[in-house]
């Protein structure tokens, strides 16, 4: 667990107190941000960034118990991660404003670091954090050169915008990926309520069945419904004067409409068997709703030359 590997973390800063750095890497968790592929709204911003500061390299920097990971990086070369004692930026995640190196070599804290006496040979670090919401610096939005250097007031303010963006994308994939799984438990719930509905309602001649609507359960008979339609990944569901639309296919809806009563009729259509009027050549006239007059409103239905045979014997028998 998190809280028990934060334990063993030998090289947290000076700048930050070990309850601070337990609660900044659980807010990095909360993210599941490591070790993700490419997404190129972190590579555009990182892209922005070094062209505005005019720098070689720009990194999105993400820093865990003993690494920097790069969610963007503008040098393909440049590795995807380094060991964490190395990196500029666990000096800046300490400070909620920009931290810059004019020229490594001549500063006490980095002048021996590996990073600056051998390749890439930094001399030049500009990086903001990436502050939460609520205050946890995450890691940073940095610009990188060889050479020394200091960037404008410009520039200074640039980066800060742009390390902003880059917290509001991984509030926005958060956000995304807490929907999907929510949307997975719906899912999952109706499946559930669908299987229960089976063996409760079937099992006393009821036929109902469970549609997700609008983020709600709904239990509706399926004597109700006249017919169902496809729209591409969604059908809509006639039942009554009310019309549903559902994320499903007309496999899985056919599936859960008893045979007896239902019969697909075309890859588009399935219809209730008791609401058919009429056959013209091709097509069915099925009873759609109630006109003003109160008398049926009639909707032609395609019939689809490989479900016309099994139809007819179906309607034979009826």
């Amino acid at each position: 667990m998190l809280l028990e590997e934060a334990t063993s973390y030998p090289r947290v800063q000076a700048g930050l107190s070990r309850a601070q750095e337990i609660r900044r890497l659980t807010a990095l968790q909360s993210y599941e941000i490591l070790d993700t592929t490419q997404e190129a709204a972190f590579d555009d911003l990182a892209r922005l960034a070094s062209v505005i500061c005019n720098t070689p390299v720009s990194l999105v920097s993400l820093l865990d118990g003993e690494r920097q990971w790069f969610k963007a990086r503008t040098d393909c070369h440049w590795p995807a991660s380094t060991p964490r004692e190395l990196a500029f930026c666990q000096h800046a995640i300490q400070g909620r404003t920009l931290y810059e190196v004019e020229d490594a070599a001549c500063h006490p804290l980095f002048e021996h670091n590996q990073m600056v006496t051998g390749e890439p040979n930094i001399r030049f670090y500009a990086g903001y954090p990436l502050l939460t919401p609520q205050g946890d610096a995450l890691g940073t939005l940095c610009v990188i050169d060889t050479v020394p250097r200091r960037l404008t007031d410009g520039q200074r303010d640039a980066l800060a915008v742009l390390s902003r963006e880059v917290v509001a994308h991984l509030e926005l994939r958060r956000a995304r990926l807490e929907l999907e799984q929510e949307r997975r438990k719906l899912d999952d719930l109706l499946r559930l309520a669908n299987d229960t509905a089976e063996s409760l309602y079937l099992s006393k001649s009821q036929n109902e069945i469970f549609i997700k609507q609008d983020s709600k359960l709904l239990r509706l008979k399926t004597a109700d419904i006249r017919y169902v339609e496809a729209l591409g990944d969604y059908v809509n569901i006639y039942a009554g004067p009310e019309r549903y639309t559902i994320y499903s296919t007309m496999k899985e809806l056919e599936s859960r409409l008893p045979t007896r009563d239902f019969a697909r009729v075309h890859r588009k259509y399935i219809v209730r068997l008791d609401r058919i009027i009429a056959i013209e050549s091709d097509a069915l006239l099925v009873e759609a709703d109630r006109g003003a007059e109160g008398g049926p409103s009639l909707l032609p239905v395609p019939i689809g030359n490989s479900f016309k045979a099994g139809l007819l014997s179906r309607l034979n028998l009826v």
